[in-house]
């Protein structure tokens, strides 16, 4: 049976969302063009038209990721800094348990030895994310709304570390339905350790 005809970017895409799909039950690392072609319904040789090896389609998934959440948190409605921290937490809750893939393929390309062009677009999603939590912890410190006191550097590393964290248990067990409840506890203590005042 014919596949109906896509765009080069609808196909791209469909290939973008196959090995997201496919990395939530799969080794990243072992996943072959072969096994995204299978699922796709179409040849090795179509895939490759769209495509020049399976560095481009790694890329094009980090690429689309970091697009991705950076639209959901731009998306994020305007509120003081310290909601809007625990909006973005909320944000990325959501987006990883929509696709589990994600950090499978992110935290297999940071494991990576040596310097590849998709690290580099892993390293450059969380210093991007780094930059966001770096600016609303400043906002709060400068609003009174958190210690005057508060080293903002350790305080993003603070809150990185408990999305990462929230994401290696979610890894290690194979289900990420905790982690709405768990931010919202994660995110009262962070609080708390910044002298937040409400």
């Amino acid at each position: 049976m014919n596949r109906p005809y896509l765009s080069a970017e609808l196909r791209r895409a469909e290939a973008v969302a196959t090995v997201i799909e496919l990395a939530a039950s799969h080794d990243p690392a072992v996943l072959t063009t072969g096994q995204i072609a299978a699922a796709m319904g179409v040849s090795q040789g179509a895939l490759f038209r769209h495509f020049p090896d399976k560095l481009a389609i790694w890329t094009a998934v980090l690429e689309w990721t970091c697009a991705e959440l950076s639209h959901r948190f731009d998306s994020l409605p305007e509120c003081p800094p310290l909601a809007r921290l625990e909006a973005m937490l909320d944000a990325h809750v959501e987006f990883v348990i929509e696709r589990p893939g994600v950090p499978r393929i992110l935290f297999g390309e940071l494991q990576r030895a040596g310097d590849t062009p998709t690290k580099a677009i892993a390293r450059q999603l969380m210093a991007g994310y780094r930059a966001r939590v770096a600016q609303e912890l400043h906002a709060a410190r400068d609003a009174g709304d958190i210690a005057e006191a508060t080293d903002v550097e350790a305080a993003t590393v603070l809150f990185l570390a408990m999305m990462q964290g929230m994401v290696m248990q979610g890894l290690a067990i194979d289900d990420f339905s905790a982690m709405p409840v768990l931010a919202r506890r994660l995110c009262g203590l962070f609080r708390q350790s910044l002298g937040a005042l409400s």
